[in-house]
This record gives structure tokens, sequence and C-alpha cells, in this order.
């Protein structure tokens, strides 16, 4: 059974936005004719998708069903239609997702590696937020992301390129500023809490990003726990980093489109493995095997 991706896109408006008005300002249709789409797609799948009344509209099991497989299913076929018109770009450049502060200190040295590979396109450093990166690489407008864990792995291959300690954030005038190490228990933090726990700082305090925060930190208002290549990226007078002994490390990767299979994309992978190996701070992650080309990425062609 084959269902237009308009009828789905009309489907999706209408159980997001719970009225028929509401989907077709934002479609930019009439309602009428929105109403007859929705008929004619329940008529084709035989079954009933909404419940209607003058006031709300409901979804019903079927129709819940159908929207949790359509957004992705639409969000794919976007995705697939922004990477064929990069494509066919004359000179496309490769697009790798990254937060600024939050690279591993090696996005320097990557570029330098991927660019002496021959017959590599060049890489365009697009840079975004926290959390950002796999939207990019899903919606197609990125092909590669440099991240630190936690991450959403859905349609998601990744690699482990390195890993370091994390360190705490403190007033410089707290009791344990001075200390050499900490333990997680002296900072009261839970081990589950470290993985998000600048993002979630960041928005409890209302902050705008991290160099916000960390002047926070400094007024003595909170503390808060970053990888160490980060915090070294944010020398503050007011602030003091202090190693974090039992806190679990910071996995850096690097990752791309489930089932990817582009040659640049394996370069990059290969160059930032080469250049965390480099420095002594690369890891093979239990998680994959530690080769690009295992993880959909095709390796490169051979001479």
């Amino acid at each position: 059974m084959a269902v237009e991706s308009r009828a789905l896109r009309y489907f999706v408006a209408v159980a997001e936005e719970r009225s028929f008005t509401h989907a077709a300002r934002r479609l930019g249709i009439a309602g009428p004719a929105l109403s007859r789409a929705i008929r004619n797609l329940e008529t084709e799948l035989g079954v009933r998708l909404l419940e209607r009344s003058t006031r709300v509209v409901e979804l019903t099991e079927p129709g819940a069903v159908l929207l949790t497989h359509a957004r992705p299913a639409l969000e794919a076929l976007d995705a697939a239609a922004r990477r064929a018109v990069r494509a066919s770009a004359p000179h496309r450049s490769l697009v790798l997702a990254v937060k600024a502060d939050a690279d591993g200190g090696l996005l320097e040295a990557i570029l330098a590696a991927v660019a002496a590979e021959p017959d590599t396109r060049p890489v365009a450093v697009r840079l975004c937020g926290w959390r950002e990166h796999t939207r990019l690489l899903r919606a197609g407008e990125a092909d590669a992301a440099l991240m630190f864990e936690p991450y959403d792995p859905d349609g998601i291959d990744a690699d482990v390129v390195a890993v370091e300690p994390r360190v705490a954030a403190l007033p410089v005038d707290h009791p344990l500023a001075g200390a050499g190490r900490v333990r997680l228990a002296d900072l009261g933090v839970a081990p589950a809490d470290v993985l998000e726990r600048v993002e979630r700082d960041i928005g409890e305090h209302g902050a705008q990003g991290l160099a916000q925060l960390l002047a926070l930190i400094g007024l003595g208002q909170t503390m808060t726990v970053l990888p160490r290549s980060v915090a070294a990226q944010y020398p503050r007078r007011a602030v003091s980093y202090v190693l974090i002994e039992d806190c679990p490390p910071a996995a850096l990767v690097i990752a791309w489109p489930e089932c990817s299979r582009s040659r640049d994309v394996a370069a990059l992978v290969r160059a930032a493995a080469a250049v965390a190996q480099s420095r002594g701070i690369g890891a093979a992650s239990d998680r994959t095997t530690g080769q690009p080309e295992s993880c959909g990425v095709a390796p490169p062609a051979e001479p």
C-alpha cells in the first residue's frame, strides 16, 4: 500500500495542532480541502485516524501509531531531498557539525589531516548548539558531527574518538577549589547527573551559554561539571577547575547518518581517530568496532 507524502503531511499537521482550522492555516490550504484529504487517507487505509468534535480533534489508536511512524518517515524524505540538492552543487563541501567549544581541542588538527588526504572534499564547519548535532545529521544538513556523549542515537552511527576526564567548575573561594582532585560525593553530584549536567545548569540558571554560566559560577551562585578540554577553553580568574577522580569520563564521538556510504565521511572519521591517537587520547569503543567501514561508511577506493 502506497500513501502519498502530502497526505501524511496533512495528517501530521492536524494531529499536532489538534485542530483542522489551525492545521489548514499552518499548511496554507483551505479547511474543506484539508478535511477531504484526511477522509480520503482514512478511506485508503481503512481505519479511522481522528475523532472529530466541534472543539478538539483527538487521535485514535491507529492514528497515534501512524503519527509515531509518519514523523520520522517525512523527516527522512526531507533529508533525502536536501542531500540530493547538496550533492548537485558543483563545489560541494563536506559539512561537519561542531559546537564551538566542544571539539575536544581536536578540530583544527582534524581539518588539517583531512585536507592532507588526496581526493577528499573540503570540510565546511557548521557551528551548532548543545545536542543539535544529530538533528542536523538526520535532516540532511550535515554529513558528520563531532560531539560529546550523550546524544540521540536514532538513525545515527558513531565511533568514539577520544575519552578524557571531567572537572568540576567551582568558584575560586569554594572550600574544594584548592584541592588537587575531588570525588562526586564531595560535590553532592550523582554519577547519572554528570552526562548532561552543563546543559541542565545552563537552562536552570537562565544562562545564554557556557560563558554566562561560568560568570555565575565566578559569582559563587552555582557549580557545574565539564569535560577537561572544554574547561581549558574557558580560563577564568574567578573559576577553579578541579579534576573529579571518580567521574565517568567524557567521550568525544564522530557521528554520521546511519548507513552512509560517503568515502569523504570515512576519510574524516579516520582522520579524527588518527589525530586523537597521536595525542594519546584515542579510544576504541566497545559499542563499535572502531572501524568506520563497519558502521556503514564506505572505505576508500583501492588505487
